[in-house]
């Protein structure tokens, strides 16, 4: 059985985005009525008490009874449009009913249980299909749809087909999945970071060695080093006399 809210409206005089927005100021949101041939109505509602009207319950299976003017009328929201950045209601389209007429909604549908492919072998509950369309007379209209996913194991599904919604008929297509239990999923691992920078070697030189280069490179000792630097005369010690340079032979004394 739908669950019944009660919501009181008034006619809005002013049309358009200003007056929309003028609304919005004082507390209130744009809103029409509509269905059964009746002209569309330009309504107004308190925010607030829509706000606590929608708490806990599914809109859209949900009958609004709408009092304008105190007539009261029962209706289905068909529309919520709701501000881009925040939560806040700015536009709702109230769909008149009658009792004896089914109409055509959208239910959301519940898994309940926790399957067995996920209990016991780690596999993932996939829910693919959210919402079925069904038509259905206004007092049949189910407070909540329910399907049991307990008994799936891993590469099990569950379908429209397995839904049992009393007094109603199922409108979306029979073979459409509702929920699968997928295996687990294969963990990844994060690709090495490549290196900041690759070092590139710089080409070797070659060249033709030369004959005098040849004989210098045969003499210098292994590993490259240069060959050490001729050692001169050692400095004298304390106390002894310094050698005299020997005199060129033929030379005169300066």
């Amino acid at each position: 059985m739908a669950q019944i809210v009660s919501l009181a409206a008034s006619p809005r005089s002013a049309t358009g985005k200003g007056a929309a927005r003028q609304a919005r100021f004082r507390g209130r949101v744009p809103a029409v009525i509509y269905g059964h041939g009746r002209d569309t109505l330009p309504l107004e509602v308190d925010a607030k008490a829509l706000e606590k009207a929608l708490t806990g319950v599914e809109p859209a299976s949900t009958i609004i009874e709408l009092s304008v003017d105190g007539k009261t009328t029962k209706t289905l929201i068909r529309e919520i449009q709701r501000h881009p950045v925040r939560p806040d209601i700015i536009h709702v389209d109230f769909y008149e009913i009658h009792a004896q007429e089914k109409v055509t909604l959208k239910v959301t549908v519940h898994l309940v249980g926790n399957p067995d492919g996920v209990r016991n072998a780690g596999g993932v509950l996939d829910q693919v299909t959210r919402e079925v369309e069904i038509a259905v007379l206004p007092e049949n209209i189910p407070d909540r749809v329910e399907l049991d996913v307990t008994a799936l194991k891993i590469g099990d599904s569950l379908h429209v087909r397995e839904l049992n919604i009393p007094n109603a008929t199922i409108l979306t297509l029979a073979d459409l999945t509702i929920a699968t239990v997928v295996p687990p999923r294969a963990e990844e691992v994060a690709a090495p970071a490549p290196e900041a920078a690759t070092e590139v070697a710089e080409p070797e030189l070659i060249r033709k060695v030369r004959e005098g280069e040849e004989e210098a490179g045969e003499a210098a000792p292994e590993g490259g080093a240069k060959p050490e630097a001729k050692a001169g005369p050692a400095a004298p010690t304390k106390g002894e006399k310094p050698e005299k340079a020997e005199k060129p032979k033929g030379g005169k004394e300066s």
